[in-house]
């Protein structure tokens, strides 16, 4: 972890994790996007329950707009494995999280 002050007096502290790293064939990159994918998409999902949770109305529209972008992107993941798969590449996969607070 490192931790910066800026002359603001403003401390951030910042944490890398690598979640996936690697070469990969079509088949497992496929497969490990679509598992990390789904995960966000789930948290959306669920965000959108808690939401609604005692009010029917309630305004779900960016919980609806962000699962719509994730599954537009994983299409556009498995159309471009799809081409590596065809042209016979494997799939490097380079998926670092960066995590940070601001006091």
């Amino acid at each position: 972890m490192s931790i910066t002050k800026t002359n603001t007096n403003v401390e951030k502290a910042t944490q890398e994790v690598q979640l996936v790293e690697g070469l990969f064939t079509p088949s497992e990159a496929n497969h490990i996007v679509n598992v990390l994918i789904e995960q966000k998409v789930n948290f959306h999902k669920l965000q959108k329950l808690r939401v609604c949770e005692g009010c029917e109305d309630a305004d779900t529209t960016y919980e609806n707009n962000r699962i719509q972008e994730l599954l537009n992107e994983k299409q556009i993941a498995k159309d471009y494995i799809t081409i590596a798969r065809k042209e016979g590449y494997n799939v490097v996969i380079n998926g670092t999280l960066n995590i940070s607070f601001v006091k």
